[in-house]
């Protein structure tokens, strides 16, 4: 349920539960993890995208069923994000479709994020009693602002993929059949240098 395609120092990351709506389990998430935390001691790896399967959702965060078994509150989704967020290679979230939920944390930790117009962002936590994963409201007040967080996670709202790209949330739109051309034109840079480059521009960034 998670495709891994390695293309020279691109790799390509896919959530392939389409009938599910790309909601994740645990299973899944800790085969996340890995991947990133192998990517990240790679050094021939220059850059890592996410992306889903299917033409609507890229996920709707954690399975229903796994979610009332305590999913949603498991230490497992700040290890992913925390893998990604620490990654010393560009990461890109090349977003197929509705990014909602848990699914959040993945995202946010990306260096870049990308979106086709039909997507929608929604993270309902307050209304299904749960806390954000500890680290994202600070990952989301970086980019959009603390009222705009609050928005999301506090009022519920649902933004649209051009609300998204004007709070800064997301970084480009981009149409369906080019979403993964446009994830690879933002990797090229960064697969024709070198790693110890890549590594002291984020840290730098930092």
């Amino acid at each position: 349920m998670i495709d891994l395609i390695r293309e020279g120092g691109l790799w390509l990351v896919m959530l392939n539960r389409p009938d599910k709506a790309n909601s994740l389990t645990e299973d899944m998430l800790r085969h996340l993890a890995e991947i990133a935390e192998d990517a990240g001691n790679d050094p021939s790896v220059r850059a890592l995208v996410l992306t889903g399967a299917g033409d609507r959702v890229f996920s709707a965060g954690a399975d229903l069923e796994a979610a009332k078994a305590g999913l949603a509150t498991s230490p497992i989704w700040e290890r992913l994000s925390g893998a990604i967020a620490d990654l010393p290679c560009l990461s890109i979230a090349a977003l197929n479709g509705t990014l909602a939920g848990g699914a959040f944390g993945m995202v946010l930790a990306c260096d870049l994020r990308i979106a086709v117009p039909e997507a929608r962002f929604f993270y309902p936590v307050a209304k299904l009693g749960f806390l954000p994963q500890p680290s994202d409201p600070a990952r989301m007040a970086a980019l959009i602002g603390l009222a705009r967080t609050k928005l999301l996670l506090l009022a519920g709202q649902k933004l649209t993929a051009q609300e998204a790209l004007d709070f800064g949330l997301i970084d480009r739109l981009v149409l369906r059949d080019g979403l993964l051309a446009m994830a690879r034109d933002l990797a090229a840079d960064a697969l024709a240098g070198d790693a110890e480059t890549l590594r002291g521009i984020k840290r730098l960034c930092r």
